[in-house]
């Protein structure tokens, strides 16, 4: 397979890495975290003048209709400067949208990819909740029918930059508990009945708990229902694994550039500590763990919009298993070759291995996707053999 990039997607890469070199320092980053909104309105604007939000949104609505590979090179920039603005979240949430039925998405949501892609709208997917962990189909929030469309009762938990956005995509449960009531919604975040309570996480970034008060939505907001979606959020989810991984091996590049940087300037008994052999060989070891995530980031970038769905799911979910591991080791190598340093807030060694540890229990965790792929796996093996494939919600389900 072909993982060369075009000249195109290098000089885009190129042109965001100058941006975090020269304007998104580790210094400005830590003000921005410390700021009560923890994020900045001036580097949103950067981001959208260097067309980024307009990436992944298709051309009909004023995007440049960017793929996943395109994605990847931006998240792995943006990784390596630890953004911490509601980028992926947008992303990751306009991307229901994106996948929705074509009569639904052309009906009612054109403006809203438009105001995506011209920065004007920022977006969240607001899918878990606190019994859920990982299982994204453990949904307890109502929609009950109302006289002029659906009431939404419930709470959302840990919502990556909830409290910023202004549209939600919200899942729910419509006329009962089974299957088939699985519902996606798109809802005003300012909608009467919202009540958001914002935090911040440990590797600096913003969630928010979402409490839904019999929240009115009109008809024409209900996405999706049944078993399309059900398609579209187990799609949608590893679409946003993808990004997460590219994201996190960007990180993972700045973990291990920052060692290498600290052991040639830590001194022991009279010598760098870069010169020790010990050292040497960890040091080579998370390269090679690096170089074998970087390459399983790919692998899903190019898979993950396949239409083969068991084939997306098992390849997602390894690849979340081999940067789970790779991200633990690279981590807790450079905080050991760091010393007590590697811990504190005042090198960058600690926010970067911060994240990682917040990547790896975003959309499924190390376990969880280790389970999911031996499902996806089995799966394949049965249909080898002429056997209907089984539901589409088992992959998703809970990591036993």
């Amino acid at each position: 397979m072909d993982f060369e990039f075009t000249s195109e997607q290098t000089q885009l890469a190129d042109t965001v890495r100058r941006f975090i070199d020269r304007d998104y320092g580790f210094e400005a980053r830590n003000k921005i975290i410390a700021s009560s909104s923890g994020t900045s309105d001036e580097v949103w604007s950067r981001l959208v003048d260097l067309g980024l939000t307009a990436l992944a949104v298709p051309e009909e609505s004023g995007g440049f209709g960017g793929k996943a590979v395109d994605l990847l090179l931006v998240m792995h920039e943006l990784g390596r400067g630890l953004m911490t603005e509601p980028y992926f979240a947008t992303l990751f949430a306009a991307e229901f949208i994106k996948r929705a039925p074509a009569d639904v998405r052309n009906r009612t949501y054109a403006a809203i990819l438009e105001g995506v892609a011209d920065g004007s709208i920022k977006m969240a997917a607001a899918l878990t909740e606190a019994q859920s962990r990982h299982d994204l189909f453990d949904v307890k929030t109502v929609a009950a029918r109302a006289a002029d469309g659906y009431e939404l009762s419930g709470r959302k938990a840990i919502v990556p930059f909830g409290a910023q956005a202004d549209r939600l995509i919200v899942s729910a449960r419509l006329d009962g508990s089974d299957d088939e009531s699985l519902a996606l919604f798109i809802v005003d975040a300012h909608a009467k009945g919202i009540t958001r309570r914002d935090r911040r996480t440990l590797d600096g970034q913003r969630v928010a708990d979402i409490a839904f008060d019999r929240v009115e939505v009109a008809t024409d907001t209900l996405l999706a229902r049944g078993v399309p979606a059900r398609e579209l959020l187990d799609a949608v989810s590893d679409y946003g694994v993808a990004l997460l991984a590219a994201e996190a091996v960007g990180v993972m590049e700045a973990l291990n550039a920052a060692t290498l940087e600290y052991a040639k300037t830590r001194k022991q008994f009279g010598q760098p500590i870069a010169r020790f052999q010990v050292l040497q060989h960890r040091m080579v070891e998370m390269f090679m763990h690096f170089e074998q995530a970087r390459s399983m980031a790919y692998l899903a970038a190019v898979k993950v919009d396949t239409d083969n769905a068991q084939e997306r799911r098992r390849i997602v979910s390894a690849a979340k298993v081999r940067i789970g591991q790779a991200a633990r080791f690279i981590g807790q190598q450079a905080v050991q070759i760091h010393g007590g340093m590697g811990v504190t807030n005042e090198l960058p060694a600690a926010h970067l291995f911060k994240r990682l540890t917040m990547i790896e229990l975003t959309l499924g965790d190390t376990d969880h996707h280790l389970q999911r792929f031996i499902a996806a796996s089995k799966d394949d093996a049965i249909d080898q053999h002429g056997v209907a494939q089984r539901d589409a919600r088992v992959p998703l389900q809970r990591a036993a």
